[in-house]
Formats: structure tokens, sequence, C-alpha cells
């Protein structure tokens, strides 16, 4: 990996400075707990933590991976404090509460920094909750995710509507353009950070481009690879704070956060990757 630091971005309503390459773990981390499946888990994480990733992002909905992270933290000890995005998925106050206590006891953590409401599930309940959460110092962070791009109008609304909320999750991606137009401008109006998720398409983009090689002008901006491409690409949008593409495989997590060193698009390679994926 470089030498350099890995690129940071400012959360905008405390001014805390986290790594823009971030780790997801839907899919990749519902595993056994046999040695042979969790031994990849455990070197991607050890490169990531190792490079100065810091964001790791999960959910109850995400099967065992909540425990699995635990369980690999625990087996790297010596790094920095990771930043654990978790969220809250069901209906009802209390059943809120039972899992958000869960949820800190499989990662293995007092608090939360981060905590979601995932998809918008009773989304009304659990940010009164939430924000009780973060006066006691229980949570650091707010954050309302969805994934589908029906969705955004409604992200949308909540932000312009709720005081409070200091993250959004939601996909973006080369492929789904559409948070452009229709949340980041609020976003970043109301001071509220972004996580990209599915930046990847869960491996879609890469199956446009196989068989074909790099653009050359790629290198203008350190880019040497399709995945730094598609994730720089998402980064040089200034809402954006951090991408979190899902993976358990050490060497994917090594492509991935070479995407969060050195020069990003500017506004007119940023089109040329446009023009690139539309004539795809």
């Amino acid at each position: 990996m470089p030498v350099a630091a890995i690129l940071t971005r400012l959360i905008p309503s405390t001014g805390e400075a986290i790594p823009v390459i971030g780790f997801g773990t839907w899919r990749a981390f519902d595993v056994r707990t046999d040695e042979a499946t969790r031994r990849p888990l455990r070197e991607a994480m050890r490169l990531f933590l190792d490079t100065g990733g810091r964001v790791i992002d999960s959910s109850p909905m995400y099967g065992r991976a909540e425990g699995v992270v635990g369980d690999l933290l625990a087996e790297l000890p010596g790094h920095k404090r990771p930043f654990l995005a978790t969220k809250v998925w069901t209906t009802g106050g209390q059943r809120g509460v039972e899992q958000m206590r869960r949820s800190g006891q499989l990662l293995r953590s007092e608090v939360i920094d981060l905590m979601q409401i995932h998809n918008l599930v009773d989304w009304r309940t659990h940010l009164a909750r939430l924000r009780r959460m973060k006066d006691e110092g229980r949570i650091r962070y707010i954050g309302i995710t969805h994934y589908t791009t029906g969705a955004l109008p409604e992200l949308a609304r909540i932000l312009t509507g709720e005081p409070g909320i200091d993250f959004v999750q939601l996909g973006y991606s080369l492929a789904t353009q559409a948070p452009e137009n229709e949340v980041l401008p609020i976003a970043a109006s109301r001071g509220v950070a972004v996580i990209a998720n599915q930046p990847l398409e869960r491996g879609d983009l890469f199956r446009r481009v196989r068989g074909r090689p790099l653009p050359d002008w790629a290198c203008e901006f350190d880019c040497s690879s399709w995945s730094q491409l598609f994730l720089k690409y998402v980064l040089a949008e200034p809402a954006v704070t951090c991408v979190i593409p899902a993976t358990g495989n050490p060497e994917h997590m090594r492509a991935n956060l070479g995407a969060g060193f050195g020069r990003l698009p500017d506004a007119r390679q940023r089109q040329q990757i446009r023009e690139l994926w539309d004539g795809l």
C-alpha cells in the first residue's frame, strides 16, 4: 500500500475526521465459526486496520455479521479504535432497545459510534429513542439508511424536516447516480455526513467491464484498477464522507483501500468516467 496516509473527510456535525474507505459486512460476514471460513475475513480486517481504516458497518439484518466483527476485533488488538456503525432493524420501541443492546454485546462495545435506522423501519419511534441515547452518551451519532432509489425522496424529506441527524446511508455508484440530484445536495446543505453503500453494485460493475482495459487516463487520478475507478468516482463527490464496499476477500480489500490514496477525479474526469460507462 502507499506510504501516505489514507484520505479522510470530516463529519459535518462535529468536525471529526474519518477515513473515506470503510468496511461493509453485508453477506460477507454472515459466516460460521470454523477457522477456514474466518481466516480470510481476519486477514481482510487486519489489512483494513493496518492501512488506517476505521469505519466498520454492520446490522442485525446481516445474520452473524455483528458477532463476527466483534470476535475478529478482539483477535486483532493494538489498532486505533474502530468507528463502529450498526443499525436498528425492528418495529417498536422496546424491541429496538433490546436489539441495540444485543448489537453492543456482539460488537463488544459499550458505546456505538453510529446507530442507524435500517431502511427507515419504524423511523419515528427509533429516532426519538436515538436522540435520548445520544444525550446519554450511549451512541455518538444518529443515522438513517436505505438502499433503494425509490426511498430517496423519503430520505430527503426526513433530512429536511428532522433535526439532529448526523449521517445518511444510501446506495450510490456509477450505475446509481440518482442520489447526486435527490439527496446529496440536501445532505450537504444540512450538514449531514453521507455513507455510500453498494458502491460496486454487488460486483455488477465489474461484469460490465470484464475483459476491458482500464483507460490510460485513469492514472491522472492515481487509479490502477477498475475497483479504484468505481470508488474514486463516488468519493470525488464532495458530499460523500465514506464508502463501504463489502468484502471478505483480502485481495479485494487491498484493491478497495487503494482508492483512499492519491488524487481523486476532478469534474472533467468524472464526466469522462460517466461517458465511458454510458458507452459500455
